[in-house]
């Protein structure tokens, strides 16, 4: 089982003019080695495994080679024996590049649920104990968008504080109907709680971009029903925004 490093690549091919490079199955080759092919548009091709033919008692069997162990470099059959730091996990042991789109989302996802938990934290020390409530309601939720995407599951159909998919976007877009309000212009009076569910609504903003970008493909676009449960996750939290404006919130004392 062989090495491929950008090096030897460039040693091999020097002016040669090919647009195959043809290796054997197992054989590993670095991310570089990779990039320098794709930089000349050569087209990086497995051979076929051979198969041994073993006669056993009148029958053929056929014994195949076990994939070599480490990790398996982006979409290729490619395999390297550590991860190097500049890459991660897709699933697996596939590895991607860090900033592969579908990274950048699940980072995006990390830092809504720390956003979520500090405003948790502001609410517990205020004393909010059923905006507290609703809050772990909105992180399990996210959790559970991390979880699907990571394993490929599909989501679950959306409710939220008991609300459904399209009763949060009816709400959401007709505040003076459903809490005698305008639409919020948020300003720094408000205070911390308000201001912390108006940067948490961004914060979903953020993550349903990223998620657009991950699953886009072409003209097509992969996981809607992730997609969908960030932009109905953006309208519960602004529900809650003017819930929480409204008094909906304020402890009852008596």
């Amino acid at each position: 089982m062989g090495l491929i490093t950008e090096a030897s690549l460039r040693a091999e091919i020097k002016n040669k003019s090919m647009y195959k490079y043809f290796i054997k199955p197992g054989t590993k080759i670095t991310p570089s080695a990779m990039q320098f092919l794709r930089d000349r548009k050569i087209e990086l091709i497995i051979e076929e495994q051979n198969t041994e033919n073993i006669a056993t008692g009148g029958r053929t069997e056929s014994k195949k080679e076990k994939p070599p162990a480490g990790y398996i470099f982006a979409d290729t059959v490619c395999y390297m024996d550590k991860k190097p730091e500049y890459m991660t996990q897709l699933y697996g042991k596939k590895l991607v590049y860090k900033n592969h789109p579908r990274i950048v989302f699940r980072g995006a996802i990390d830092s809504l649920q720390s956003r979520i938990l500090l405003l948790q934290a502001e609410a517990a020390e205020n004393k909010q104990d059923k905006l507290v409530k609703e809050l772990e309601e909105v992180l399990l939720f996210v959790r559970n968008i991390m979880r699907c995407e990571v394993l490929e599951e599909e989501l679950p159909a959306i409710s939220l504080l008991g609300m459904k998919d399209e009763e949060l976007r009816e709400i959401s877009h007709n505040p003076v109907k459903h809490f005698n309000m305008k639409h919020i212009l948020p300003d720094y009076r408000m205070g911390k709680i308000a201001l912390g569910l108006n940067a948490l609504r961004s914060s979903v903003r953020e993550a349903e971009i990223a998620a657009v970008k991950a699953f886009r493909k072409e003209d097509a676009m992969e996981r809607e029903d992730l997609i969908t449960a960030l932009n109905r996750l953006s309208s519960c939290v602004y529900i809650m925004m003017l819930k929480y404006i409204n008094g909906a919130y304020r402890q009852v004392i008596g």
